[in-house]
C-alpha cells in the first residue's frame, strides 16, 4: 500500500492551509479517491470512507449553512472523529471561526481551493492515482521516441546504454537508463520513471557515467513516459526461429497489462537506434490502423487468388 504525504497535495493543488497550528507533516494520503460528505452531513455514516480527502463544495456549504450552529458543529464534530485526513473547501467558500477551532481540537486540517468543485476533484484523483498507482522497478532503459515510450530490455552489457545514447543523438528523449519504475496508473496505461538517484545519467562501459542533460541539453530528457512498446535485445541464436513478418503479436505483462513486445537479436553491424526507430513507427502506425505484415499478407494472397483463377 502507498501513501503519499498530505504536504505535497497541498503544494501541487496551492491550497490555503487555514489551520496552521496542526502539524500536518505525519498525515499521509492512502486513498486515490476523494468524498463529498453530503449524506455525512444529513447524518448518514453507513458505508463511510474516513480514510479519503472530504470535499466540501457549494452544495455542502450552503446545507450547513441553513443548520443552527449547535447542530452545525454536532454533525462536524462527528465526521471529524473519524480522523479523515482532511477538509477541503473549494471556490474559497468562507469556513466559520467556530469550525476552524473544533477542527484544530481534533487535529483534522482545514484546507481551502480557489478552483471549482468538479474541476478540483478531478484534478485531485487523477494525480493521487498517480502517486499511489502500483510499481515495479525492473532492469531496462526508456527512451521516447518519436512520441513512442520504448522499453528497451537485455542481459547486463548487450548494449541497452548505447541503443539509448545513440537514440538521444539521434534527436529522441531519455525518460531513464538502467532502472525503470513502473506505475500503473490505469488498466490501459504503464507509466515509466527514473529513480532521483540516477536521473538522466547513462553508464557506458569503458567510459563511465555521463549526463545526457548537461551533455546534449535539456530537450534530450524527459521525467515521464507512458510504456507503448517493449524491445528484448537477445544473442543472436542461429537456432532459434525469428520473426520474420509480424503478423502475430508478442506480449509482456507489466503489473497485470499487456505490452506488445519485440525480441530483437544482436549481430554486428545491426544499427539499433534505426531497428528502435522504425519499430515505434511501425507500431504507431498500427495504432492508426495501417499494419505493413497485414497489408503484405494481403498483396501475396491476392496475387494467389488472380494466378488461379488465370
Amino acid at each position: 500500500m502507498y501513501t503519499v504525504e498530505l504536504v505535497r497535495l497541498i503544494e501541487k493543488m496551492s491550497l490555503e492551509n487555514c489551520t496552521p497550528e496542526i502539524d500536518i507533516n505525519s498525515i499521509k494520503l492512502s486513498q486515490p479517491d476523494v468524498n463529498r460528505p453530503a449524506l455525512q452531513l444529513a447524518g448518514f455514516f453507513d458505508h463511510f470512507d474516513s480514510e479519503r480527502v472530504q470535499v466540501i463544495g457549494h452544495v455542502e456549504h450552503a446545507y450547513m449553512q441553513q443548520m443552527d450552529q449547535e447542530q452545525r458543529l454536532q454533525i462536524l464534530s462527528k465526521l471529524m472523529d473519524y480522523h479523515v485526513p482532511c477538509i477541503i473547501f473549494c471556490r474559497n467558500l468562507e469556513v466559520s471561526e467556530s469550525f476552524i477551532k473544533l477542527a484544530v481540537e481534533k487535529g483534522v486540517p482545514i484546507l481551502k481551493s480557489s478552483k471549482t468543485t468538479s474541476s478540483f476533484m478531478a484534478e485531485v484523483i487523477r494525480w493521487l492515482n498517480v502517486e499511489l498507482a502500483p510499481r515495479i522497478t525492473i532492469h531496462g532503459g526508456l527512451v521516447d521516441v518519436y512520441g513512442e515510450g520504448i522499453l528497451i530490455m537485455g542481459e547486463s552489457g548487450i548494449g541497452k546504454s548505447e541503443a539509448a545514447l545513440e537514440l538521444i543523438k539521434r534527436g529522441h528523449r531519455l525518460v531513464t537508463d538502467d532502472v525503470v519504475e513502473i506505475k500503473k496508473v490505469s488498466d490501459d496505461t504503464l507509466i515509466g520513471t527514473s529513480p532521483d538517484i540516477t536521473r538522466h545519467f547513462i553508464e557506458l562501459r569503458g567510459i563511465g557515467i555521463i549526463d545526457v542533460k548537461t551533455l546534449f541539453g535539456v530537450e534530450s530528457v524527459k521525467n515521464t513516459q507512458a510504456i507503448d512498446l517493449v524491445i528484448k535485445l537477445e544473442e543472436f541464436n542461429k537456432d532459434k526461429q525469428y520473426d520474420r513478418f509480424g503478423l502475430d503479436e508478442q506480449y509482456i505483462e507489466f503489473l497485470g497489462n499487456k505490452v506488445v513486445c519485440h525480441s530483437i537479436p544482436i549481430r554486428p553491424g545491426r544499427n539499433l537506434a534505426i531497428i528502435c526507430e522504425s519499430a515505434a513507427v511501425n507500431h504507431r502506425q498500427k495504432k492508426m490502423g495501417y499494419n505493413a505484415a497485414q497489408e503484405l499478407y494481403n498483396r501475396v494472397t491476392n496475387n494467389l487468388r488472380k494466378g488461379d483463377m488465370h
